[in-house]
């Protein structure tokens, strides 16, 4: 009689093990799934921020140019000022200059 509680232990064990291995695979192919979905989202997520990156890129190298040509064209317009405060310098040398030989001839 012992054998045949002891068979019926032993049945009743392995049945528990099976049942605690079948939920635990449903539990391991559940949690393998939710994984892959997360991973899906994340790569989802990681190519549409490279998009956004890639365009952050662009915007930058075309306020960048833009930047190097405004800064450049100031250079020019401050070159000219320059050259034409140098001109009007020189117009009013030889004023000062012609109104001294004016005065000379008045005299």
């Amino acid at each position: 009689m012992n054998s045949i509680h002891e068979k019926e232990k032993k049945l009743e064990d392995a049945l528990e093990k099976l049942n605690s291995i079948n939920t635990q695979s449903f539990n391991s192919k559940e949690i393998i799934s939710n994984l892959g979905q997360q991973k899906n989202q994340l790569e989802i997520e990681k190519s549409e921020l490279e998009i956004k990156y890639d365009e952050l890129q662009q915007n930058y190298q075309k306020l960048k140019s833009k930047i190097d040509e405004l800064n450049s064209q100031k250079e020019r317009e401050t070159k000219k000022e320059l050259e034409f405060s140098d001109k009007i310098d020189e117009l009013n040398q030889e004023t000062d200059s012609l109104l001294e030989e004016i005065d000379k001839w008045q005299m």
